[in-house]
This record gives C-alpha cells, sequence and structure tokens, in this order.
C-alpha cells in the first residue's frame, strides 16, 4: 500500500481508538477513501469478548491434543466433527449439520508405528506410514537396500533382488544449515509488495508441465508389490522450505482411496537425517539392518464425506447469507494444527463471539467446516456445487442470489494482515474500512492478487465474492506444513486471539451492510480438462 494511503488509515485507526475509549455507541464512517459505515460499539464488544474471554486455543487442543490428526474418512475426523457438532450446540447455533457432500473414498489411519536400526549399530528411527497404505504385517527385519528406480530398465536390473528388503528409493537430499530462522513474519516492505498491482507481463511465456510418469510410477508400484518388499523408504524433507532443512518430516498419502484399485507396497518416510545416515553407510559397502511393525487401518464403513454447517439466523434478511470456513480435514504425521485446526478454530470461535455478544445480525451467518481439502478441495467444490452454482457449465442455483460473500483461514497460526481481494477492486474500499480499527494489531493490507490453493476458490469459480486472508508465513510453509511439527505448540495464542476478532468483525459488519458485496463479472464456464 502506498506510503500516503498508510498514513491516512493510522489517522483512521487512531480515529476508531479514540471513539471506542469515548465509549460512544454509534455507527460512523471513518476517516479514509471510503464512506463505508464501521459500526465501532460493535467491534468494541467483539474485542472484548474475544480478548476477554477467548475460547480459540481450548478449541484448538480439543482438535489437535485429542482428536488429531483428521485425515478425511478417519474415526479421528469424525470425532472431532462430533466434538464440533456438540460445541455449535452449547454455544446456541441452528441448522447444524454434518452435510454429506458426496463419495470421497475409503478411509485410513496409522494404529502403530515403530522404526528401529538394527544393525551395524542400534538405534531409533523417526519415520511415519505414508497415507492409504498397508502395514508390515507385524514386526518386520530386513535388508536394507539403495534402489533409484527411474525407468523400465531399471525396473528390469532388480527385478528378482527385492524380495523381503526395505528399499530405500531416493538419493539423499542436500540439507543446508538454517542461517535464517524458519518463523517469519512480513516485513513493512514486504506488505508493499503484496499491495502493489502483479506485473501482467510476467505471466506471459509460462508453460504448463505436462504430468507424464504416472503410467511408468503405476509399473514400478506393481513391480515392488510383485517382488514382495518388506517396504518402501524415502526421505522427508518438506518441499515448500526455502529456508534450508528443519528436522521435520513432510509427509502425505502413498495409495488411493478407491478400494477396487491396485495394492500398493507399505510406505514409509523417515527424517532426512536418519535417511542419509543409512545410504551412506550402505554406500561404504556395509550392511544395514532395519526393523519396522508398521500397523495400518483401511475404514470401508462409509465411502461417503461431509461437510459441518452451522448458522446464527438473522433477522430481516435472514435469507441472505454471509459464510465463513475454513478446511477441518488435515494430513496425518502431526495433528493438524496450523493446516488447519488453526483456520477452524479461529472460525469457530468468531461463531462464538457473534453469538455471546448478541450483537444483532440482519443476514444469516454461516460457518462450514470442509473436509477433502487436502485431496483437492473436494468438500467445498461439492458444496458450491450443490447450493450455488456449477462452475464448469455457469448453471446457477437460487441460493446464488443471496450469498453476501465468504471467508476463509487457511495459512497457519499466523497474525491476519490483510485480504487478498481476488481481484474485485469494487471490495476495496469496504475492506479498507472495516480494516482500520484493527490497523494497530498490524491489519492493514489490500492485495488485489488472487491468492490459489483453499477453499475460497471455489466460490470465486462461480463468481462469488470468496476471499483468504493475508498471514503473517510464521513457520507455515518452512516447518509445520505438512509435517510431523504440525502441532499445538507451534501456535501462536495471541495471533488466533486477534485473528478470531478480526474475522467477527468482518463478518458482523458483512452481515449488517445495507447492500451485498459488490461482485466481479461472472466468469465463464470452466469444463473440466481431459
Amino acid at each position: 500500500m502506498p506510503g500516503h494511503a498508510m498514513e491516512r488509515l493510522s489517522a483512521a485507526a487512531r480515529v476508531a481508538v479514540a471513539v471506542v475509549i469515548l465509549g460512544f455507541a454509534a455507527s460512523l464512517p471513518l476517516v479514509g477513501q471510503s464512506d463505508e459505515p464501521v459500526d465501532l460499539s460493535a467491534v468494541y464488544a467483539i474485542k472484548a469478548e474475544g480478548f476477554e474471554r477467548s475460547q480459540v486455543m481450548e478449541l484448538m487442543s480439543w482438535l489437535t491434543d485429542v482428536h488429531g490428526p483428521r485425515l478425511t474418512g478417519s474415526p479421528n475426523l469424525q470425532a472431532a466433527a462430533d466434538y464440533t457438532v456438540e460445541q455449535f450446540a452449547e454455544w446456541g447455533l441452528t441448522n447444524i449439520a454434518q452435510e454429506v457432500w458426496g463419495e470421497f473414498g475409503r478411509g485410513w489411519s496409522n494404529d502403530r508405528f515403530y522404526a528401529h536400526a538394527i544393525a551395524p549399530q542400534a538405534y531409533p528411527l523417526i519415520g511415519y506410514s505414508k497415507a492409504w497404505t498397508p502395514g508390515t504385517g507385524g514386526v518386520a527385519a530386513g535388508e536394507a537396500v539403495l534402489a533409484i528406480i527411474g525407468n523400465d530398465a531399471d525396473i528390469e536390473t532388480h527385478r528378482g533382488t527385492l524380495a523381503g528388503k526395505f528399499v530405500l528409493t531416493a538419493p539423499v537430499p542436500d540439507v543446508q544449515a538454517l542461517f535464517e530462522a524458519p518463523g517469519r513474519r512480513y516485513t513493512d516492505d514486504q506488505l508493499a509488495g503484496l499491495a502493489a498491482q502483479p506485473d501482467p507481463a510476467g505471466r506471459r511465456g509460462r508453460r504448463r508441465g505436462g504430468r507424464g510418469g504416472r503410467g511408468f510410477a503405476d509399473r514400478r508400484m506393481a513391480f515392488f508389490v510383485e517382488e514382495g518388499v518388506a517396504a518402501l523408504i524415502e526421505p522427508g524433507p518438506n518441499p515448500g522450505s526455502r529456508r534450508g532443512d528443519t528436522g521435520s518430516v513432510w509427509v502425505r498419502s502413498g495409495g488411493s482411496r478407491n478400494p477396487d484399485d491396485p495394492p500398493v507396497a507399505p510406505q514409509v518416510v523417515l527424517l532426512t537425517e536418519h535417511y542419509g545416515r543409512i545410504v551412506r553407510t550402505l554406500e561404504k559397502d556395509i550392511p544395514v539392518t532395519l526393523e519396522l511393525n508398521v500397523r495400518n487401518s483401511f475404514h470401508d464403513e462409509t465411502l461417503d464425506a461431509f461437510n459441518i454447517i452451522a448458522e446464527i439466523p438473522g433477522t430481516d434478511r435472514a435469507d441472505e447469507v454471509v459464510m465463513l470456513g475454513a478446511h477441518f480435514d488435515s494430513w496425518h504425521a502431526g495433528t493438524g494444527a496450523t493446516d488447519n485446526a488453526a483456520g477452524s478454530a479461529v472460525m469457530m470461535e468468531a461463531m462464538r463471539i457473534l453469538k455471546a455478544t448478541g450483537l444483532p445480525l440482519r443476514r444469516t451467518v454461516r460457518i462450514a467446516l470442509w473436509t477433502g481439502e487436502e485431496q483437492g478441495l473436494l468438500g467445498s467444490r461439492a458444496y458450491v456445487t450443490t447450493h450455488f452454482g456449477d462452475r464448469r457449465t455457469m448453471a446457477l442455483e437460487p441460493d446464488h442470489a443471496r450469498l453476501s460473500g465468504y471467508f476463509n483461514v487457511d495459512n497457519g497460526t499466523g497474525l491476519l494482515r490483510g485480504v487478498y481481494l481476488q481481484g474485485n477492486e469494487a471490495i476495496a474500499p469496504v475492506f479498507e474500512a472495516w480494516m482500520a480499527p484493527f490497523a494497530n494489531l498490524g491489519m492493514t493490507t489490500l492485495s488485489i492478487r488472487n491468492t490459489g490453493g483453499t477453499d475460497h476458490l471455489a466460490f470465486d469459480a462461480v463468481g462469488l465474492p470468496g476471499f483468504q486472508f493475508i498471514q503473517d508465513p510464521v513457520e507455515y510453509g518452512s516447518r509445520t506444513h505438512h509435517t510431523n511439527m504440525d502441532v499445538y505448540e507451534r501456535v501462536q495464542a495471541s495471533d488466533m486471539m486477534k485473528n478470531a476478532v478480526i474475522v467477527a468483525s468482518f463478518v458482523y459488519h458483512a452481515a449488517n451492510r445495507d447492500e451485498l458485496l459488490p461482485r466481479k463479472p461472472l466468469p465463464r464456464p470452466q469444463p473440466r480438462r481431459r
């Protein structure tokens, strides 16, 4: 944001704070670029409830320590959903439902994991099973071998040599020292860069890489199964980290949710440093013996998945809706704390705050906690298709005209610093006014950019106002994202409390403004790519 705009925003924030301190219960426009009214007495009530009586970290502990991780289709996710429904009912929310969105596939969970080197020295190994893969069928001991198979010729080279062995499938990654801390906040210069219009010329000349390799990957897995390997083992550095290795183990899936797909071999991801020790020992022609006991379960009781929905009913415009949400599911190496119990707890707490304050809401406020996000935004896309419109045809449902907007949180524990506008120029003056009372918390930046990768995209794809907040990265993308370090201890309580207050205020003002939030023109249909 340009410097002169920052000065006006700071002045607006000072006016807002002064009015709150004096206790004026009035709705008046803040000084700045927008005449959008801001109800400062409501902001005061929201801050008081969210800062003095916050429950956000208690919610976090239940979603992670007790019910984490929450892989879609797993018993843990179901238990977490049941807990959430109980909380919503206790708070007095209405229309609470675990709304089935369609077939997801079988569930999966890890029940036991033990890994140890036996010879030439005994030492424990840090590792995790990949989702939707089988276990070892009990305690399995065997020789470790390095077999990097990159083509069909490599398959033939190793045919008949891998039965009963632990196959290390990749070179040792290059591990760099941590010369910078993995946790960080946005600087003023970085926020100014986000606020700037992206260079349109920077998008030219990009080529889409073909998927390729899928057929070979299937042949390679069939070969490992036919060979009867004890397990496949790979290193687990976080591919999203650009700050060197963090000691985290990055783990996702290695098998299919479809029970009719071909079987896969047991698959394990080890801490890179432990993986490297094994490989370097083997390179010295010293045999290495490993012992693993991995027990995994597949859950076929139902192949359907659901989203969790609840509402605070509106008054004179109850047929119109403001939505907030976050994805509820996670990967399984940690407890799904920053990705994304943090977003779920913030949105739950925002609903609690709105209900506890008793602030009047003209429009109905609806929370949605999505599942299947980690497998491709499945829950939110299915919900939008059912309730609002099909992005492939742009055939719209009646409720499309009655949704004011959707707000999403899914970038970890970091403080909200602004909003990505998804190219919606008309919304900028509105959000500028709503941000002003939170400038003293660091909420100052509007970015015209489209940010990808999470559930607001389902709404944007059918022309609905859907927004993701700008957040300080903290350790997201460097240490916690999809790793074993995605746990409660990496969550910043102060940021979480502030985030819930900011979201509650945005939702309150969206629910009570005279008009629906401004929209972009409807996009063109997006037929499914073949």
